[in-house]
C-alpha cells in the first residue's frame, strides 16, 4: 500500500509540474504527459519498476475515453457515416495493413508474421489524436471530422483482427504450450485454447453480448438505480458499466476499448446518456493522463541505447510510410490544403492498440519475444513523436495561410455605401438582412472557398484580405458610409478597424466582439457599434429558461431587459478600470468592481417584481451605441447613435 501511494504521489506531483508547463509552451497536455513519463520512468527511475501497479488503471482511461466517443454516436449517426467508414477509415486500414505486410514480407518476414505486423501498424493512437484534436478546437473541422471517422473505423476493425490472429498462428502447437508464454492473461490463455474457429465465433458472441445487454439490460437497471436517489449509487452504476464490460472483453481476449464503445453506442439514445457523461467525464481525463505517463514510463531506453540506429530508423520509417498513404488517400477524397495536412499529420503513428495486438500475437507464438520488444518501443517512439508532427502541422498551415495571402485578390468592380469585412457565421447573417431588405453592399473575405460558396447561393462577394489597405480602398473605403467588420481573426478585425478609423473619422464602423475584453479594445479602436457575437443569443436562451422554470412570458421578458441595460452600464464602468495588456485575473481593481456590479445586478432582478419598478428605465439609455460605451474617440461622428 505504500509503494502504491508513493507511486500515485509521482505520478500525480509530475503530472501537476510538467503538463502546464508543456500547455503554456504551446506544446499540448499529451507531450507534457509523455515527457513526465520518461523523466519518472527511463530517466530517473522513479517508478522502481512497479509502474504496472498503475498501468492497469490508465489503460481505462481509453476504456472510458472510447465509452464516452459510443456515447456521442447513435446507431443511425453510425449509418449515416457509413461512407466516411467504409470509403476513407476501412480503405486507410486495409491499405495500410497491405503495404506494411509487403514491406515486411521484402525484409524476411513470413507471411503470417508481415501480415500480423500490417495489422499491427495500420491502427493510429485514438487517444492521443482525439485528446490533441479537443485542445487545439479541431474537432469540427472538416480534417477533424474526416480522422475522427478513420480513428473509428480502426477501433472497430481491431475487432476482425483479433479474431483472424488465431488463424494466423503455427499449427500443431500445443494449446499448453501457448498459454505458458509469458505476459498473458486468463482471457488470451482460453483463447489460445481454442481453434481458430472457436476463437472467431466466441469473439462475434462477446460482441453480440454486449450490443444486447447495452440495449435491454443496462435501461432499466440504471432506472432502479436513478429510483433511490442517491447520488453515489449512480455513479457506481456507471463504473459498473463500463468495467463490467471491460471484464467481459478480457475475459475472451478482446480490448475493453471496443466492448465500452460498443455499450456507449447502444445507450446514446438512452434518457440516461448525459447523466452516464456527467459520472464517467472525471475519472476519464484524469486516468487517460495516466495512461500517456505509463507509455513515457514504460519505454525500453535500453533497448534503444543498445541499437539506436535500427529502432530509430524503423520509427521514422513507420510516420514517413504512413504519411505517405494518408497523404495519397486525402488527396483522392480532395481534401483542401489545410486538411489534407492535418489528415496526414495527426495520424502517422501507431497506437495504443498496438500494445494490445503485440502482446496477443506473442501469446499465439507469431511474433518472437525479441521482436515483439521492438514494435513495442517503435510505436511509442511513434506515439511520442504525435504532438511534435501536430507543431509541425501548426508551421505547415501557417505557410498555407501566408501562401493563401499571397494569392492574387479578385478585382473589385462595384463600390457599395456598407462594407462587409468577413463573411464567415456572423457576417453572413448580416449581409443577408441588409442584401436581401434593399441595399448594396460589397463582400470581402480572405477565404476563397467562402467567397465561392456564397456565389453558388447568388450572393455577389470578393475574394482578399480585408486588413489590407489597397483591398479596403478598392472596396470603396474612402466613399463608404458604413464598414461591419466581422472577421474571425479579433486581431485582424483590430487592425482593420483602426486603419479605417484613421483613413476615415467620419465612418460608422460596427465591429463583432469576441468578449468582453475585445469589447474594450474594439472600442479603444474607434468601432462606434460592438456587437459580442454570442451575448443576444444567449439572453434569448436565458429567457427560455426562465419561462420554462415557472415564470411567464411577461416577467422572463422583464428580466432579460434589466439584465441587457444593466449589463451595458457595468460594461461602462468596467472599461475605465480595464488595462490594456493586463490580464483581467491580475487587474484587482477590475475583479473587485465586477463582484460589486454582479451583487448590483442580482438584487436589480430578484427586487424587479417586488418593487413593482424598473430599475433602469426604458429610454435611459437610448443616446448610447449598442455596447454602452459612449462615444470612442474625439467628438460625435455622423451616423452613430449618440
Amino acid at each position: 500500500m505504500e509503494g502504491f501511494l508513493l507511486l500515485a504521489t509521482v505520478y500525480l506531483i509530475s503530472m501537476v509540474v510538467a503538463v502546464p508547463i508543456s500547455a503554456r509552451l504551446g506544446l499540448g497536455s499529451v507531450l507534457g504527459y509523455l515527457i513526465c513519463g520518461i523523466l519518472i520512468g527511463p530517466v530517473l527511475n522513479l517508478t522502481g519498476g512497479r509502474m504496472s501497479d498503475l498501468q492497469n488503471f490508465a489503460e481505462f482511461g481509453v476504456v472510458m475515453m472510447l465509452f464516452l466517443i459510443g456515447l456521442e454516436l447513435e446507431p443511425r449517426s453510425l449509418w449515416d457515416m457509413r461512407s466516411r467508414l467504409i470509403g476513407l477509415g476501412a480503405a486507410q486500414v486495409l491499405i495500410t495493413l497491405a503495404i506494411f505486410a509487403l514491406i515486411a514480407a521484402a525484409f524476411g518476414a513470413a507471411w503470417p508474421q508481415a501480415i500480423v505486423l500490417g495489422m499491427i501498424l495500420s491502427v493510429s493512437s485514438t487517444a492521443i489524436v482525439l485528446q490533441t484534436l479537443t485542445e487545439k478546437g479541431l474537432m469540427q473541422t472538416a480534417g477533424g471530422r474526416s480522422i475522427f471517422s478513420v480513428l473509428l473505423a480502426q477501433d472497430i476493425a481491431v475487432i476482425p483482427m483479433i479474431a483472424l490472429m488465431p488463424l494466423l498462428a503455427p499449427f500443431g502447437q500445443p494449446a499448453a504450450e501457448v498459454g505458458a508464454q509469458e505476459g498473458e492473461h486468463l482471457g488470451q490463455s482460453m483463447m489460445a485454447g481454442l481453434p481458430g474457429w472457436g476463437t472467431a465465433l466466441v469473439t462475434i458472441g462477446a460482441v453480440l453480448a454486449v450490443i444486447v445487454l447495452g440495449q435491454y439490460l443496462i435501461r432499466p437497471v440504471f432506472r432502479f438505480v436513478i429510483a433511490s436517489r442517491l447520488r453515489e449509487m449512480e455513479t457506481a452504476m456507471a463504473l459498473l458499466i463500463v468495467v463490467g464490460i471491460a471484464s467481459l472483453m478480457i475475459l475472451v481476449g478482446l480490448p475493453p476499448a471496443l466492448g465500452t464503445f460498443l455499450a456507449g453506442v447502444m445507450l446514446a439514445r438512452s434518457e440516461f446518456r448525459h447523466e452516464l457523461e456527467a459520472q464517467i467525464e472525471p475519472f476519464k481525463g484524469l486516468l487517460l493522463g495516466l495512461f500517456f505517463i505509463t507509455v513515457g514510463a514504460g519505454m525500453d531506453f535500453a533497448m534503444l541505447a543498445d541499437r539506436p540506429l535500427p529502432i530509430l530508423t524503423a520509427a521514422a520509417a513507420l510516420i514517413a510510410v504512413k504519411a505517405a498513404i494518408l497523404w495519397v488517400i486525402a488527396r483522392s477524397h480532395r481534401m483542401d490544403g489545410r486538411a489534407r495536412t492535418l489528415f496526414t499529420l495527426s495520424l502517422a503513428q501507431a497506437g495504443e492498440f498496438g500494445f494490445v495486438l503485440v502482446s496477443y500475437a506473442v501469446v499465439l507464438l507469431i511474433l518472437p519475444a525479441d521482436l515483439a520488444k521492438a514494435m513495442l518501443l517503435v510505436i511509442a517512439l511513434s506515439m511520442l513523436a504525435t504532438p511534435l508532427l501536430f507543431i509541425l502541422y501548426d508551421q505547415a498551415t501557417r505557410r498555407i495561410g501566408d501562401a493563401r495571402a499571397e494569392e492574387q485578390p479578385d478585382a473589385i468592380d462595384e463600390q457599395q455605401p456598407i462594407i462587409i469585412a468577413g463573411i464567415g457565421r456572423f457576417g453572413q447573417v448580416v449581409n443577408r438582412l441588409v442584401s436581401m431588405s434593399g441595399f448594396r453592399t460589397t463582400v470581402l473575405d480572405h477565404d476563397l472557398k467562402l467567397i465561392q460558396l456564397m456565389r453558388q447561393f447568388g450572393f455577389k462577394g470578393y475574394f482578399g484580405d480585408p486588413s489590407r489597405p489597397e483591398i479596403l480602398t478598392a472596396a470603396g473605403l474612402d466613399k463608404a458610409r458604413i464598414l461591419v467588420a466581422a472577421l474571425d481573426d479579433p486581431e485582424a478585425n483590430l487592425k482593420l478597424i483602426r486603419y479605417a478609423r484613421e483613413r476615415r473619422p467620419d465612418l460608422h464602423i460596427i465591429a463583432r466582439a469576441r468578449d468582453r475584453v475585445n469589447v474594450y479594445q474594439l472600442h479603444s479602436a474607434g468601432a462606434n457599434d460592438i456587437v459580442r457575437e454570442t451575448f443576444d443569443s444567449s439572453l434569448r436562451a436565458g429567457r427560455y429558461v426562465l419561462e420554462n422554470a415557472g415564470l411567464s412570458e411577461y416577467e422572463a421578458s422583464e428580466l432579460e431587459k434589466i439584465f441587457y441595460r444593466l449589463d451595458r452600464a457595468s460594461l461602462r464602468e468596467l472599461a475605465e478600470i480595464w488595462k490594456p495588456g493586463l490580464p483581467l485575473d491580475q487587474n484587482e481593481a477590475y475583479i473587485t468592481r465586477s463582484r460589486e456590479l454582479n451583487r448590483t445586478l442580482e438584487a436589480a432582478l430578484l427586487e424587479r417584481f417586488a418593487e413593482k419598478s424598473d430599475p433602469y428605465p426604458a429610454g435611459a439609455d437610448e443616446a448610447d451605441p449598442e455596447h454602452g460605451l459612449g462615444p470612442a474617440g474625439p467628438g460625435p461622428r455622423p451616423g452613430g447613435r449618440f
